[in-house]
């Protein structure tokens, strides 16, 4: 580790922390209906969508019919995506010929882009055209991230109101979430991408004279649009098959500090626009506290593991001076793919300027658990939110039992019902991930797709039903995935881990919506101090440590301990 490497990882997280509160303030103007800066240019288009889909934005739903609507919408999105991609050879802007994509593939490649999950069974430039490209993945980055946020925007309601039976509209949020947020965002990042290098074209290639004189095809397309979108909505869907650590994605250090950048602004600012919208700052800086807590610890924990190198390779005379280069780019280094692969996975972006797979055990496991801890860190748009709100119900809840008092976030009484759903949304992860791996684990076909023998083989796996269900996207790399098996499971698992929790935690909020918000009293427990930060940092750590960390044992915990001892299996 270096003192640069340390300037690089704190100057970034300070830009961040810059920019929190102007968006989250601006974020609550947009969803709250004020007039915003882009009201004049947006206005009138908003007014036409609505007019157009027969939407009337003064109508606020249910918690039922907002989630029906939610589901309707995801439902609608995954038939055109699929659409799309097995019709894909008959449609234009394929000036590379490709043809339809197989359906498993469609499949999975649907459900991923609509979970917000963008898992890549295939390589982008081998396989999409351009308008499956910008038509159905880029549409997808747009709108699942925007469905991410509406569902935020109704559980944060929920506690800002009292007594009422309304969470929103989610038509509504659903349209400012995309027209004032992340398309003006998207446009501007897009912008900066091809002043960086980025290709924004709709040719197909290019061809090139390498220095041994042969001729190479390099694939080009609508590159910058898509990357901006991907890193702001935390979809994490690359254009290319090696994702940012491609140059023509990631080209630049420059361009990587702005991925990184652009990955975390609009979900660690959603957390300070829930403090406006509830009356209480501090509490969405608490939760900021909390995320940037565990990403700190962690970037310095993999980016530790890194630069210390593989003793294996010492041992067999590779100067570990430079640590451990496997599977990194050299224009990033250590410091800045360790901090991308903390940040990726703290969110559920799954973007990758380098190789997971290739970390040392320690530097994978890090990656692995964060995304097992619930992507709450601060989690994918509008999901992290909701997920950190979850884990703040447990842990009024904990806290109410260790002094004897009903259990209060924020005004609102915590009881059975909300604890039930909070419960049954937590157990949502294991359940996907444990399962689907341990079936994968015995079956003899699902075990023919793992590259490597031994406890990384086991990671492999593991990791991808983690990645899958966990809506994060990224992979170790080595695993076989476009298989039947693994195209129909990982997408069952990408459903489950969006769908059967963003339910219960709709329910959630239309249980705490119809509560009266009481003012808080002497014996109110404090839910904005640093004792409730760490109360809340320790129940996500034991919940995480509980579920996950005799298959974490059984891989890259031993694999770790082995590459300390010498051992290869």
């Amino acid at each position: 580790m270096t003192v640069i490497g340390w300037l690089q990882i704190s100057l970034l997280f300070l830009a961040v922390l810059a920019v929190v509160k102007p968006l989250g303030l601006y974020m609550a103007q947009v969803f709250s209906g004020g007039r915003n800066v882009f009201s004049p240019i947006f206005g009138p288009v908003e007014r036409g969508l609505y007019a157009a889909a027969g939407v009337d934005p003064a109508k606020e739903q249910g918690w039922l019919a907002y989630t029906l609507s939610m589901l309707a919408f995801s439902l609608a999105g995954f038939a055109t995506l699929y659409a799309i991609l097995r019709l894909q050879a008959w449609l234009p802007l394929n000036p590379q010929g490709f043809g339809s994509v197989p359906p498993d593939l469609a499949f999975n490649t649907a459900v991923s882009f609509v979970t917000n999950t963008n898992w890549q069974n295939y390589a982008g430039e081998t396989t999409m055209s351009h308008l499956s490209q910008m038509l159905g993945l880029t549409v997808q980055n747009f709108v699942s991230a925007a469905s991410g946020i509406a569902m935020a925007l109704a559980l944060t309601r929920a506690f800002a109101r009292s007594a009422v039976s309304t969470v929103g509209n989610f038509w509504v949020d659903l349209t400012r979430a995309t027209l004032y947020v992340l398309l003006p965002l998207a446009i501007v990042v897009a912008l900066a991408f091809v002043a960086m290098g980025l290709p924004q074209t709709f040719h197909a290639s290019v061809t090139a004279t390498t220095l041994e004189g042969a001729q190479q095809s390099i694939a080009l397309g609508p590159v910058a649009s898509q990357e901006a979108i991907k890193q702001l909505g935390t979809n994490g869907g690359g254009f290319f098959n090696v994702n940012a650590a491609h140059p023509f994605e990631n080209p630049t250090a420059l361009s990587n500090y702005l991925n990184i950048f652009a990955m975390l602004s609009v979900s660690a600012a959603l957390l300070y626009t829930f403090g406006q919208f509830v009356g209480n700052r501090r509490q969405g800086w608490a939760f900021i506290a909390v995320t940037f807590a565990f990403l700190i610890a962690s970037a310095g924990v993999v980016y530790w593991a890194e630069a210390a190198g593989n003793p294996i390779l010492t041992a067999l005379g590779l100067d570990p001076a430079l640590g451990n280069m496997e599977g990194k780019e050299v224009r990033f280094g250590q410091a800045m793919t360790a901090l991308y692969a903390t940040v990726t996975t703290g969110i559920s972006d799954g973007g990758v300027n380098g190789m997971p797979g290739s970390f040392t055990g320690l530097g994978g496991l890090v990656p692995m658990f964060l995304i097992q801890l619930g992507e709450v860190l601060p989690g994918g748009v509008g999901s992290g939110l909701y997920g950190m709100v979850v884990f703040a119900i447990l842990a009024v809840f904990v806290a109410g039992l260790m002094v004897g008092r009903t259990p209060e976030l924020l005004g609102k009484k915590i009881e059975s019902r909300e604890m039930k759903y909070a419960m049954f949304a937590v157990l949502i992860l294991p359940l996907a991930i444990l399962g689907f791996t341990a079936i994968s684990a015995v079956l003899p076909f699902a075990v023919a797709s793992v590259g490597t023998a031994g406890p990384h083989g086991l990671s492999e796996i593991l990791y991808a039903f983690t990645s899958a269900a966990g809506n994060n996207g990224s992979a170790f790399g080595g695993l076989t995935g476009n298989t039947p098996w693994y195209n129909t499971t990982l997408g069952i698992a990408m459903l489950l881990g969006r769908f059967a929790y963003a339910v219960p935690v709709l329910a959630i909020a239309g249980s705490i919506a119809a509560k009266t918000r009481v003012p808080a009293s002497k014996g109110t427990f404090p839910t904005d101090t640093p004792l409730f930060v760490g109360l809340l940092i320790g129940i996500i750590l034991i919940l995480g440590g509980l579920q996950f960390f005799p298959a974490l044992a059984l891989g890259p915990i031993i694999e770790h301990l082995a590459m300390l001892s010498g051992q290869t299996f």
